[in-house]
């Protein structure tokens, strides 16, 4: 199913879930009915404040968008079961026109293979395994399904019987010489109205007779049969039409391929291509998380375009992006943040404007085309500008972020000023959360000529609990940076109140040498009137690389 996600950064922040989800409604409204609000990120205390105040749901958690075997399988299997007969398969393959079956248990789980190769070697075998083709493998109950015959006279017949099959042809005498040949219980006698074969056959005890041409049998023969306890099978094919059924009423476990290559649905494609590319198997059964069959790939269905597409809001650049979205087609991207290095395959809207907030440019669609703005999604995207700027008095703030503010107070009834005091009350991550989830709650990737760093920011109303516990924070910050392997990572500790911050960098000793704020302790500045990690802080440390760089 075709499905467009909106979606925001890893780690994302209050605006980058409230813009999802307004930018999902708004997609839906003007016509894209499959767009849904992602994310790729847990959410916060601030925000999980947000959604339960509007009572919306947190958007669809996505950790990674590349193609999956699932995305392309064959989820409609044909299959058989191990004691399905051959004529059944054949059946099968005929009518959907394939060429491989699945033999599945009743736990969906697969037994193996069953090619329609196989089977044309087992019922018409090579001239050097001629004896091959009078082998007759299976139970009463079978054959006759297969015949589409009657059971006039039977023992055990679901047993199952490794027979030799002869066909009552020739003349009396010959068949009696013929029959001195093989053991009478492992003999299955083909016949049409030949009174004295039949009466022969029955008098020397051959395991199965089957009487062909669907001709009515004499009450003395099947009495005859049932007194010497040889099966009696009626036909209503010709003999040869009935001895080439026969052979295909085996059971397919005993005709299937036992080695195949199973993948995992979740698996990537790129990464199970080579290995499906490299095998000698035509086709693939697909295992669900318990081992059961949910679905079948042919090497054909690499080829399948995957139908998930992206809407990227509130950044564009890969570094920052859902795992897998260079594999996918991106189709928009709606952001406030300088631009990145990103490419696409074919031209995309991209609308990136210099204001405070993503929710603001989203908020802005609704009013500038038109469409009606549900009190519930303004809320979001109230707070999701409030947030971003933190209410108007951040330097990133801008006169449209003003105007659509004074527009969303409106729809939904609300006093900005107020909502933000609740919202930064909502969840400090300094008091609530360990350091290791704290640092990275809000933290973007960047590359700057071949520098790869972070910065997170935590925003905090006074700076008592940063004081408490800078050390555990510096640590997990250098424990962060070298997992990543980063060459520096800064956290911006804001407050709200007071409209400064705190830096605390981690890593390059020569860069950190060039930050030209006071420092406080080693590794820790002081950022007076610095609240913006995109439009103060970034542009102030790529200054710094450069300098460090000459």
């Amino acid at each position: 199913m075709s499905e467009v996600l909106v979606i925001g950064h890893r780690n994302p922040d209050t605006d980058a879930i409230c813009s999802a989800i307004g930018y999902a409604e708004f997609k839906r409204r003007t016509g894209m009915a499959s767009a849904v609000a992602a994310r790729c990120g847990d959410t916060n205390d601030r925000i999980d404040f947000v959604l339960q105040t509007f009572g919306m749901p947190a958007p669809r958690f996505v950790a990674d968008v590349s193609p999956k075997v699932r995305d392309v399988m064959q989820t409609q299997v044909q299959s058989v079961r191990p004691d399905s007969t051959a004529a059944e398969a054949l059946n099968l393959m005929d009518e959907r026109n394939i060429r491989i079956l699945p033999v599945l248990d009743e736990e969906q789980r697969c037994r193996g293979l069953l090619s329609l190769f196989k089977l044309s070697k087992f019922l018409f075998p090579v001239a050097n395994r001629l004896f091959d083709s009078r082998r007759l493998l299976a139970s009463l109950s079978s054959l006759t399904q297969t015949l589409g015959g009657e059971m006039l006279v039977a023992h055990d017949p679901d047993q199952e019987r490794d027979l030799i099959l002869m066909i009552g042809a020739m003349g009396l005498d010959s068949f009696a010489e013929r029959l001195e040949r093989y053991p009478r219980e492992k003999l299955a006698v083909v016949v049409g109205d030949r009174w004295d074969i039949q009466n022969l056959a029955i008098r020397e005890g051959v395991q199965v007779l089957i009487v062909t041409g669907g001709l009515g049998i004499e009450k003395k023969t099947v009495e005859a049969a049932r007194k010497n306890k040889v099966n009696l099978l009626s036909s209503p094919h010709d003999t040869a039409t009935t001895a080439a059924l026969c052979r295909a009423s085996i059971a397919v476990r005993h005709v299937l391929n036992e080695e195949f290559l199973a993948l995992n649905e979740d698996a990537s494609l790129e990464e199970v291509r080579g290995r499906a590319a490299a095998s000698g198997f035509a086709a693939f059964p697909v295992l669900d998380a318990q081992g059961r069959t949910a679905g079948i790939l042919s090497k054909t269905d690499f080829l399948k375009p995957v139908e998930r597409k992206l809407i990227l809001v509130d950044h564009n650049e890969l570094s920052q992006a859902v795992q897998g979205a260079d594999q996918v087609e991106i189709l928009e991207i709606i952001d406030h943040h300088r631009i990145g290095t990103l490419t696409t395959q074919q031209p995309i809207l991209f609308r990136n404007e210099p204001v405070g907030s993503t929710s603001t440019i989203v908020a802005d669609c609704f009013f500038r085309y038109g469409v009606e703005l549900p009190p519930p999604v303004a809320g979001l995207l109230l707070a999701g500008v409030v947030s971003d700027t933190l209410n108007l008095t951040s330097p990133t703030t801008t006169t449209v972020d003003q105007e659509i503010l004074r527009k969303l107070e409106q729809i939904t009834g609300i006093n900005a000023r107020d909502f933000t005091e609740k919202l930064f009350a909502s969840g400090s991550l300094l008091t609530h959360k360990p350091a290791p989830k704290a640092i990275t709650t809000d933290c973007k990737e960047y590359k700057e000529d071949g520098v790869r760093f972070s910065v997170a920011q935590i925003e905090e109303i006074g700076f008592d609990q940063f004081w408490k516990r800078k050390a555990e924070l510096q640590a997990a910050l250098e424990t962060y940076r070298n997992s990543r392997k980063y060459q520096f990572s800064a956290l911006l500790v804001t407050d709200v109140n007071s409209q400064c911050s705190l830096l605390v960098m981690v890593g390059d000793d020569a860069l950190i040498a060039t930050i030209k704020y006071p420092r406080l302790e080693p590794g820790i500045f002081e950022l007076k009137d610095i609240v913006s990690r995109k439009k103060q802080l970034l542009p102030y440390l790529t200054h710094c690389l450069k300098q460090l760089n000459k």
